[in-house]
């Protein structure tokens, strides 16, 4: 890309969840020229998938070594490359478990970070032998599909960041007046419905400017599905979905891009992940749970809120808004899944990489913000992962 050089090391940062790199002015907001860089870097990284995902499939054209296989008969080899596409939200760990298996197998594991909408979209047209979303497929969705199985492989947490000169780190609020905020009701940040939950605090009367992603994102299903379930008006109005129509607020393409959203604003709120949150030092609000509580968006939080998934049935599980017994949970947890066709020739390949993820790479989650599969879900992903064949 002319004109706009991205460092290696920034890529490391950005797909390991280390801190990206960047001015700030006094009131803790990116400048102009880091806000460029940061779009920049995330346009360069969706190019480079994206071109590295149809490289991957052209190859596959050629001599079949690389991209899907899934309608194609003979048998299925456990080694070899596969390819993947989807879910923002799970990159970093991803990225670690693709140097860490190649590393132990000779394997190569391809993937690209072009989000949950996308890697649907690719698993269903078969361009890839695998995609990833945070938000698990709709009955409409897996029939389109044709026999992919969705299989849990790791669970974070999506928290609500905001950028408000001269206010605390966590701020609190519940997730009625977030839906209100996204909503349009509640438009100030000096608003009663705020200052109540905050006593003590001097709120700025600065305006509230909601951001949104704009592309198919597993992370707005997780913010969705929650707000949803806390407000009729939101569910009514907004509803559920990678892509919904907020009727208040500005967009941001990809994580990186609503994170510029936010950094840019005075008085912006966005939802992101705590792992993106982190590594970006962006303030976040807690969350009050159904038992009351404020708790931190931290790995125990999101344990406990993983814990109430006895089971995992085929059309996936929902943690968030967990149950008042859950006392200590993060209200907006959700399971991230791998998408597969029950029949394809890279049968053998995918199952060794998964099986893999579920087991030794479930070392490196904790580390980069995500929670630990409880192990029933382990068992019931595994048990869906057996249905996979050539």
């Amino acid at each position: 890309m002319p004109g706009r050089n991205v460092s290696g090391a920034e890529f490391h940062r950005f797909f390991t969840g280390g801190p990206l790199v960047g001015n700030r002015a006094d009131d803790g907001r990116w400048d102009a020229a880091t806000v460029t860089r940061r779009r920049s870097l995330y346009e360069v990284i969706s190019r480079k998938s994206t071109l590295a995902i149809l490289a991957c499939g052209l190859l596959a054209l050629v001599a079949a070594g690389c991209g899907s296989s899934s309608d194609s008969g003979g048998s299925s080899s456990s080694s070899g490359p596969i390819t993947g596409a989807g879910s923002t939200f799970v990159a970093p760990l991803m990225s670690k478990w693709q140097s860490d298996y190649s590393s132990k197998t000779g394997d190569t594991v391809t993937y690209g970070a072009i989000g949950s909408g996308g890697g649907i979209e690719q698993i269903t047209a078969r361009t890839v032998d695998f995609g990833a979303s945070d938000a698990p497929l709709t009955p409409d969705q897996l029939s389109a599909c044709k026999g992919c199985v969705q299989v849990p492989w790791s669970l974070g947490a999506v928290v609500p960041a905001y950028n408000l000169s001269g206010a605390p780190d966590n701020l609190r609020l519940t997730g009625q007046v977030l839906a209100d905020i996204y909503l349009g009701n509640v438009t100030a940040w000096n608003d009663p419905a705020i200052a109540k939950l905050n006593p003590g605090v001097n709120l700025p009367s600065t305006k509230i400017t909601p951001a949104y992603r704009t592309d198919g994102s597993g992370d707005t299903y997780a913010f969705t599905d929650y707000l949803s379930k806390v407000s009729p008006e939101f569910k009514s109005k907004v509803g559920v979905g990678t892509e919904v129509k907020f009727p208040a607020g500005v967009g941001g393409d990809g994580s990186d891009g609503l994170a510029a959203a936010v950094s840019k604003t005075d008085g912006a709120i966005g939802y992101l992940t705590i792992a993106y949150v982190t590594s970006n030092s962006f303030n976040y609000a807690l969350l009050q749970n159904a038992a009351g509580n404020y708790p931190k968006a931290s790995i125990p939080a999101i344990n406990a809120a993983a814990a109430t998934a006895k089971s995992v049935p085929p059309g996936g599980v929902s943690i968030v808004d967990p149950p008042a017994s859950a006392k200590n949970a993060w209200p907006d947890s959700t399971f991230t899944y791998v998408i597969v066709p029950t029949s394809t020739g890279k049968a053998d390949a995918l199952k060794k990489f998964i099986t893999y993820a579920l087991g030794p790479g479930q070392s490196f989650a904790e580390g980069l913000g995500y929670g630990t599969l409880p192990k029933q879900v382990v068992a019931d992903s595994k048990a869906a992962l057996n249905k996979v064949g050539g």
